[in-house]
């Protein structure tokens, strides 16, 4: 198989694959990236919350999921029975979870779903 000319059709250094912008390209998927790096950034410092038993206990987690704060309420600690506080811990902790998994799919989806752009028939 040949390679197309590597000087690219205006001789700026990159081949001329059958009239793709490969520099174009490249600066799309820098663009993107830089996107991406914003976006992870301010996940990390967003807290969201969640809560469990009415409010008994509260999670606080960062956005990328990271736990940071943990509310119980007394009449959550009951010391005869330390199973229903260590499963509303959980429930609290898991539905934080979910908000950040929920603002991390809004913040990073467009991203992240965007694929590989159309490379044609650059390999065939």
């Amino acid at each position: 198989m040949a390679f197309p000319d590597a000087t690219g059709p205006a001789g700026g250094g990159l081949p001329d694959f059958g009239g793709m912008d490969l520099q174009g390209m490249l600066g799309q998927a820098m663009q993107m990236q830089q996107q991406m790096m914003e976006a992870q950034q301010e996940l990390e410092n967003t807290i969201v919350s969640g809560s469990s038993g009415g409010g008994l206990v509260t999670a606080k987690v960062t956005g990328t999921g990271d736990l940071v704060g943990l509310d119980i309420k007394p009449e959550a600690a009951d010391p005869e029975d330390t199973e229903t506080l260590a499963d509303l811990v959980i429930a609290a902790v898991r539905d934080a979870r979910n908000a950040a998994d929920k603002l991390a799919g809004e913040k990073m989806g467009p991203l992240a779903g965007g694929g590989m752009p159309d490379l044609g028939n650059l390999f065939g």
